[in-house]
């Protein structure tokens, strides 16, 4: 079992830089796979970042590369994701997930356990 809560969202304008959080607990938080999704309104979830347990590998969704960078420390049960050059097209409620498989949580089927949310707003 694994609860993920996650924090940072907020309004900002084109171009600027927010840091999303992500705390875990539970047991089997540092062997899991963890990853980034996001929706926005009348729109699927889409997936964002994947890293594995290890940290030691990262994936990205094509309209995220470059700008956004998944990191996360087992010691501190945390995940972050810094989003930098942010555009008004990312915005969207942003999901913290957690799953078995890194090579399965590329889509949102893959996740076992999701957290509530938080809104990111980008204003032109």
């Amino acid at each position: 079992q694994v609860q993920l809560v996650e924090s940072g969202g907020g309004l900002v304008q084109a171009g600027a830089s927010l840091r999303l959080s992500c705390a875990a607990s539970g047991r089997t938080f540092r062997f899991s796979a963890m990853a980034w999704f996001r929706q926005a309104p009348e729109k699927e979830r889409e997936f964002v970042a994947a890293i594995t347990w290890t940290g030691d590998s990262t994936n990205y969704a094509d309209s995220v590369k470059g700008r956004f960078t998944i990191s996360r420390s087992n010691a501190e049960n945390m995940v972050y994701l810094q989003m930098n050059s942010l555009k008004p097209e990312d915005t969207a409620v942003y999901y913290c997930a957690a799953g078995p498989r890194y090579e399965a949580i590329v889509v949102p089927g893959g996740a076992m356990y999701w957290g509530q949310g938080t809104q990111v707003t980008v204003s032109s």
